[in-house]
């Protein structure tokens, strides 16, 4: 019997894990703080297979685990820490995208309060809709579209370049 349950997780762990990473990654931004969060996430799914398995959707029950295990290392005292900017260098720049871009990209998800990064990364990460991302997060739809909106106005506000002073060109911000 545990052969079978520790089969199924396994089966479940290698298929997913890479985008339960991405997905921590996407939430914290720190790559060690990621493999953290999923390491703790798996523990905690492991313990609770069982009834996981059974679940109409195990990926939301392991979204819910990872947003939950990202709440809870946030709020742990030592992570009030700020890191130095050098971690950049420790990271593989993106395929397909210029380092001053990525840079950037970073720049504004950094920037964007925890709330709003929660729900840019379920709905434009994981592409769920309003109802599912409400339901993973415990809140109302209202509240998903009300933070989505909110982050990604602010996304494009920082995201927008602007025209230099004297080029004569208006409204290059919205």
């Amino acid at each position: 019997m545990a052969s079978t349950r520790d089969d199924a997780f396994t089966a479940y762990v290698s298929s997913r894990r890479a985008q339960l990473f991405r997905a921590a990654y996407l939430l914290c931004g720190d790559p060690h703080r990621a493999e953290d969060i999923v390491q703790t996430a798996l523990a905690k799914l492991y313990v609770a297979w069982p009834r996981a398995s059974k679940a109409d959707s195990v990926d939301a029950y392991v979204r819910r685990i990872i947003v939950n295990s990202h709440l809870d290392e946030h709020r742990r005292p030592w992570r009030r820490e700020s890191p130095t900017e050098d971690d950049r260098l420790d990271r593989a720049a993106p395929t397909g995208v210029s380092p001053e871009d990525s840079d950037a990209l970073w720049r504004a998800l950094r920037s964007l309060g925890p709330k709003q990064r929660r729900v840019v990364v379920l709905r434009h990460y994981w592409g769920l809709s309003v109802e599912e991302a409400a339901a993973d997060l415990g809140v109302s739809p209202g509240t998903i579209k009300s933070q989505t909106s909110a982050a990604l106005e602010k996304l494009r506000h920082l995201l927008t370049p602007t025209e230099p002073a004297g080029s004569g060109l208006r409204g290059a911000r919205r």
